[in-house]
């Protein structure tokens, strides 16, 4: 009779071990799938730039300064390899794009030109876009956290080594809502 309780209580640990272990997979794989969308959209919008301040350099030329500032942080968020430096180029990238959508202010004509209109237009919801892959993403860590830090599943995530993952925080310069009028 004591052989079955053992071999039972054992089981049932077994068991547990293996839904544990299946769920905590499961929410990692999550937060790497809504990585993946952000990674998406954060391209989408790398791919832009280039046409924009193509767009941008016709109408002015002496803004050198600025149109370099977006090729630079562009090109540090398409060299980006780990999401932690992609979320620090990003951040980057949308200080000096907004620099670049305040110059539309200082050129009537940029401003009335309909390829810098629809570039706008589509980095507007592209932008939007990043906001809510950044949210699903945080919000899936959120999960992912709480799985490995709390008792009793933070036993299993020990032992199999499951890693906290970054938020997706705002730097202090993107919470300032760029100007853009059309």
């Amino acid at each position: 009779m004591a052989v079955w309780i053992i071999l039972g209580v054992i089981v049932l640990i077994v068991l547990y071990i293996g839904v544990t272990y299946n769920a905590l997979t499961k929410a990692r794989n999550r937060v790497k799938t809504n990585w993946a969308q952000i990674d998406v959209v954060l391209k989408r919008r790398a791919d832009l730039i280039p046409n924009l301040v193509e767009t941008v350099k016709g109408y002015a030329k002496h803004e050198k300064e600025t149109l370099d500032a977006v090729i630079k942080a562009r090109n540090t968020y398409v060299n980006a390899s780990l999401p932690e430096e992609q979320m620090a180029a990003s951040g980057e990238l949308s200080q000096a794009l907004n620099k670049l959508m305040m110059l539309s202010e200082a050129y009537p004509d940029l401003k009335a030109n309909t390829n810098f209109v629809s570039l706008q237009k589509d980095l507007k919801e592209t932008e939007d876009k990043i906001t809510f892959a950044r949210q699903f993403y945080n919000d899936s860590v959120y999960a992912y956290q709480n799985k490995i830090e709390m008792f009793p599943s933070v036993i299993i995530a020990n032992m199999f080594g499951f890693k906290p993952f970054a938020f997706f925080e705002v730097e202090t310069e993107d919470k300032k809502v760029p100007e853009v009028k059309f």
